[in-house]
């Protein structure tokens, strides 16, 4: 059985790590899925704990919150989708498993909206809604060829394979990736979206300036919104190209935020989290005829002395005034 377990608000990188050794303490198979998650094959550690997994799961939150203050959100299935989806599938701070039978499990998934799958973001439910397919129960229905013909061959077959609750995929062990994290909690739910944007150019400005100072470039930026009934949504996208440009990285940052097409919503925290970090000198730049991005990036230049010599808050867009100063730069991985 597998468990993925979603740590509610772990505090940072380090926590994050800390947290994965916990779940190392009651198996070894355990696959990082950053920022605040992670997937744990416990089908050898029943014999050895005496429990079933809904046990394992407990024992899992109740060390998390004595050890660490945290609370855990964990899904149980015979798979990493099943698990994954039971998780997400209700309020945070329980335990939720879903059926093992192929009966069973078709029951489970029908009523579920199609966004529950992996890989079906906004434009994917688009996609399908003309069609009426809004539940997994409507995919299971249409014939494979012609969710094919809607979605392309490779995207169609695996969302049938998905919607039967088919995941042959194992749980690999891996340590979270080389990345470097910026947080800004509002403190308080936000509803506006010029704060939301305003929070975004801030954790962007803060991971540029921290890659730029350590000649790192990222390859993949991940966006988390946390709400205010502990839930998040995460979205990520690969550059492209690696950078450490603050522009370049702010609208990335941007575009995710806008396809979630957010209304009203009650939000805590935005958390920018650039990974596939490399050498900056091993990085290639796409050259432009447009001046305005070799001036951006002298102008940028120049901020970064200035910080180097006054400090992270020496210099900031003017957009940002009003908000806490970013710290200064620290090593990759250390949140």
């Amino acid at each position: 059985m597998i468990l993925y377990v979603h740590f509610g608000a772990p505090g940072g990188e380090a926590a994050y790590r800390r947290l994965l050794g916990l779940l190392r303490g009651i198996t070894p198979v355990v696959q990082a899925a950053p920022p605040d998650a992670a997937l744990a094959d416990v089908t050898g550690a029943h014999r050895y704990f005496r429990r079933d997994a809904f046990e394992l799961a407990a024992l899992v939150r109740m060390r998390a919150a004595g050890v660490y203050g945290a609370d855990c959100t964990i899904g149980i299935g015979p798979n990493p989708l099943l698990a994954r989806i039971a998780a997400q599938s209700g309020p945070p701070g329980s335990i939720r498993a879903t059926p093992t039978d192929p009966d069973g499990v078709a029951a489970y998934l029908a009523p579920l909206p199609v966004a529950a799958l992996p890989g079906v973001g906004p434009a994917t439910v688009r996609t399908l809604a003309p069609y009426g397919l809004h539940t997994i129960g409507d995919l299971r229905r249409v014939p494979p060829l012609t969710l094919q013909r809607i979605l392309g061959g490779p995207t169609g077959r695996r969302l049938q394979q998905y919607a039967d609750g088919i995941d042959p995929t194992p749980v690999t062990p891996t340590a979270p990736p080389r990345a470097l994290t910026a947080t800004h909690d509002f403190g308080r739910d936000e509803l506006d979206p010029r704060q939301h944007h305003r929070a975004l150019l801030a954790n962007a400005e803060e991971l540029g300036w921290r890659l730029r100072s350590d000649h790192q470039v990222a390859r993949v930026l991940v966006l988390t919104i946390g709400y205010a009934d502990r839930s998040t949504t995460t979205r990520a996208r690969t550059l492209p190209e690696p950078t450490a440009h603050s522009p370049a990285l702010a609208d990335a940052a941007d575009r995710m935020y806008t396809a979630l097409a957010l209304q009203r919503a009650r939000v805590r925290a935005v958390t920018l989290r650039a990974e596939d970090i490399g050498p900056a000198e091993l990085a290639t730049h796409q050259l432009t005829f447009d001046p305005s991005d070799d001036t951006a990036r002298r102008i940028e230049a120049a901020a970064d002395r200035a910080r180097a010599r006054f400090g992270p808050s020496a210099v900031r867009p003017a957009a940002l005034a009003g908000l806490p100063p970013a710290p200064g730069p620290e090593a990759p991985g250390s949140g």
